[in-house]
């Protein structure tokens, strides 16, 4: 290979390190900035330009369809991490609206789509096609924008996601549909019955394997105590369920749900979250830039009527009906119009569906491109019109007396809960308590024989490094009462601490230390109370005594309490850890 090889990846990291800080900073959606950099580096952007001035060849992406096939990757990470935060029975509540409401939108917008384009002169089974192809709508952008706006679990969010996954299972019956049409004598056989087996054969192959295997796989990489060997695993979870689901005729994003899915019953999904979300976001970014690739301008240039006017349409009729469906299947009129918004533009499935009708003679070449840039303008859209959706329903509760719609995840995971970081023995004891007064909590632990062991006794205890924020966010820490730090090891204490107290400067944190001096130590990071092992063991010690030789029980216990509080107030000074060895002499050893 030669340096030029490397041109496409150099210029899309340039991209990544340039759009998302500038858009961010200027408070756009860096979605749209990416698109826009598709646009703009494609062929049909400055590359249409290069014969005037052959420099800009350099700045120009020169083989846009081996990015597309990267890039589909960024849809089947995004798909198995909202797998992750789904579970089989949260996913079994929203079925009225995945094989309901979805339903009803793909076939009832296939039919009327599809109806729309035969009165503009298309065939039937032209018109069938066109209708499939712009009745789905865009996982990729739809669900990242309203993850960004905190809107996935609300009513107008769940429903939005509940059609989108719909949509992913139908495509393969309707490309299978389409093969049977382009044959042209319309006959459903016994054989095309027999073309949905492998799908089903994929789908169980993936559930047996994440049923038995999975958990023990990971408990196995988690024993290594190897970053890199975990982070292996997880690649390997998501890129093998994907080809499984591809080999059996269905896409790769729906077999790395399925596998969130089944990773999310595990204690190492939060783990795993931590690990992918790098992934996701890099590969999703370069998803956004070869849509943008894919936007022929010389169309729209040759025909603005047609192509705008399909736009146009296509927003309305689904903005339209999905409402009306949403109405019908029991949201409320803000999560009907929220929803609606989400889902009217087109998505990239579109691209799937009507390469296979224009390879198959179905739709003609001018036709199936025309639809196909309309269906891509529509999806530059789609922020602004979640936004609306969005500033609706968040309008409309504010003049209701309704109760808010919930932002958190619905089993409340981490909300209200006390984080217990560190589940050996003081990380058991302290959860047994918590038990006996009532106190939801959560745990971590980098150990799976410990992790295991909770998970057994049918608490919530979670495999990962808690030295990390956006692990600690993962189980709940914008929401959560309070953190106590049991670890035995100083510096991971320390870690924990400085981490819990930079995201959440309210934050009740409880740490154990090993001495005085790291009790300090762990008072200047932010704890709110640092219990040394050295001076508790002595107090307790003095308190067995001094009851056994017969000092009332009453004064016993408070002039421990009282020594406690001399204690505390000297190792929360901020010269405690300054060189003041005396004084830490007076409450334990330097």
């Amino acid at each position: 290979m030669s340096p030029a090889d490397y041109k496409d990846l150099v210029l899309f990291l340039a991209t990544a390190g340039i759009v998302a800080p500038l858009f961010k900073r200027l408070s756009i959606n860096p979605i749209l900035g990416f698109l826009l950099a598709g646009v703009i580096l494609g062929p049909f952007g400055l590359g249409s330009l290069t014969h005037i001035a052959p420099w800009l060849d350099y700045v120009t992406v020169d083989k846009p369809d081996e990015i597309a096939q990267l890039a589909e990757f960024g849809v089947v990470f995004l798909l198995f991490m909202i797998g992750l935060e789904l579970s089989w029975e949260r996913l079994r509540l929203m079925r009225k609206l995945v094989f309901g409401l979805g339903a009803a939108q793909v076939f009832g917008g296939a039919a009327v789509l599809g109806g729309a384009a035969m009165l503009l002169g298309q065939g039937p089974v032209a018109g069938l096609a066109i209708g499939a192809a712009l009745a789905l709508s865009s996982t990729a952008i739809a669900v990242p924008v309203l993850v960004e706006r905190k809107r996935l679990h609300a009513e107008g969010g769940r429903a939005t996601f509940s059609v989108l996954l719909f949509q992913d299972l139908a495509v393969a019956p309707i490309l299978i549909t389409l093969a049977i049409l382009g044959r042209g004598d319309g006959v459903f056989r016994l054989a095309d019955l027999l073309a949905l087996g492998p799908a089903v054969v994929g789908l169980a192959i993936i559930v047996l394997f994440g049923r038995l295997a999975l958990r023990p796989m990971m408990r196995s990489v988690a024993k290594a105590r190897s970053e890199e060997m975990f982070m292996a695993a997880c690649l390997l979870v998501i890129i093998g369920a994907g080809l499984v689901a591809a080999l059996s005729g269905l896409s790769m994003a729906l077999g790395a749900f399925v596998a969130g899915i089944l990773l999310a019953e595990t204690e190492y999904r939060h783990e795993v979250e931590v690990k992918i979300e790098p992934f996701k976001s890099l590969l999703l970014s370069l998803f956004f830039v070869s849509l943008g690739i894919r936007l022929d301008l010389s169309l729209l240039a040759a025909s603005p009527g047609l192509v705008l006017g399909v736009a146009l349409g296509l927003l309305a009729i689904k903005a339209a009906m999905i409402a009306a469906l949403g109405r019908l299947f029991g949201l409320s009129g803000r999560g009907a119009v929220e929803s609606a918004l989400a889902l009217a533009a087109g998505g990239e499935f579109a691209f799937v569906i009507l390469d296979n009708a224009m390879g198959a003679g179905v739709v003609s070449p001018r036709v199936g491109q025309a639809v196909l840039v309309a269906a891509t303008l529509t999806m530059f859209l789609i922020p602004a019109l979640a936004a609306l959706g969005a500033r609706i329903a968040k309008g409309a509760a504010a003049t209701t007396s309704e109760a808010p719609e919930p932002l958190a995840d619905d089993d409340g995971e981490g909300a209200g809960r006390v984080l217990v970081v560190g589940y050996g023995r003081v990380g058991r004891l302290v959860g047994d308590m918590l038990d006996r007064h009532d106190l939801p909590w959560i745990a971590i632990d980098r150990i799976p024989r410990f992790v295991e062991q909770g998970r057994r006794a049918g608490h919530q205890v979670y495999y990962g490094d808690a030295a990390r924020v956006e692990l600690l966010e993962r189980c709940g820490l914008d929401q959560a009462r309070a953190v106590v730090v049991t670890m035995d090891a100083p510096e991971a204490a320390e870690a924990v601490v400085a981490a819990a107290r930079g995201h959440r400067p309210d934050l009740t944190i409880v740490a154990r230390a090993r001495d005085a001096r790291h009790a300090a130590r762990l008072y200047e990071l932010g704890a709110t109370d640092a219990v040394p092992e050295t001076i508790e063991a002595s107090l307790q010690l003095s308190e067995a005594v001094l009851v056994d030789i017969g000092v009332p029980m009453g004064l016993v216990i408070a002039s421990i309490h009282e020594r406690r509080d001399e204690y505390r107030k000297v190792l929360n000074r901020p010269d405690a850890l300054g060189g003041k060895r005396r004084r830490l002499r007076d409450v334990g050893q330097v």
